[in-house]
């Protein structure tokens, strides 16, 4: 996993469709540390994110992922090949068992060795030959984490990620954001309740 120095964001504003979302946002969030966004329904907290990844442009503003070693990521092409995502929805194809949809991103990561290890992690390993079809929305979140894990990218973007969770599910994806933050990683979650952990707050309110 790359080593990152901190996610800054500056002045940040976002429209959707000709609609403005959120204006003037900004943040520093170190190596190692998490970052909870919070606010109402509508409020752009799954837009930040996506922002944040690259995959749209804000309207102003600039975000910038420095590594250790100084070079800093502003280029959003750049930035996203450090990123990990977890979306709201889980990406799971629903004619491949458990482990076969966790393999296949295996192998888009370079990492087929840790499939089974992984999936033993967040407590899929009776349900490794289960067809995604048939998995309950708990555990298509547990292998959605899984799937996350396996990118080894220090930047973690999560949209509702203890959605559909049960406590120990709940309690497994804490576990994961504070074990990725204490190896140096920075996770930003977008959240309507505690992610069970330390970390600072931002909150964004509808315009």
């Amino acid at each position: 996993m790359k080593a990152l120095s901190f996610l800054e964001a500056d002045g940040l504003a976002c429209a959707r469709g000709g609609r403005p979302v959120f204006r003037d946002v900004g943040f520093r969030v170190e190596a190692g540390a998490a970052l909870a966004l919070e606010g109402p329904n509508g409020a752009g907290k799954t837009s930040l994110l996506r922002l944040i990844a690259g995959f749209i442009a804000p309207v102003a503003g600039t975000v910038r992922l420095e590594t250790k070693e100084g070079a800093a990521a502003a280029d959003p092409e750049e930035r996203g090949r450090l990123a990990g995502w977890l979306a709201h929805h889980d990406g799971v194809k629903p004619q491949l068992t458990a482990e076969e949809n966790l393999a296949f991103y295996a192998r888009l990561y370079d990492r087929e060795a840790d499939v089974i290890d992984t999936l033993d992690e967040v407590g899929l390993m009776r349900a490794r030959a289960l067809p995604g079809q048939y998995l309950s929305a708990g555990m298509k979140k547990r292998l959605a984490l899984a799937r996350l894990k396996l990118t080894a990218r220090p930047l973690w973007l999560m949209d509702e990620p203890l959605a559909a969770l049960d406590v120990l599910g709940k309690r497994l994806a804490a576990e994961m954001i504070a074990t990725h933050c204490a190896a140096g990683g920075i996770v930003v979650a977008a959240t309507h309740e505690p992610l069970g952990l330390e970390c600072a707050k931002l909150t964004l309110g509808a315009l």
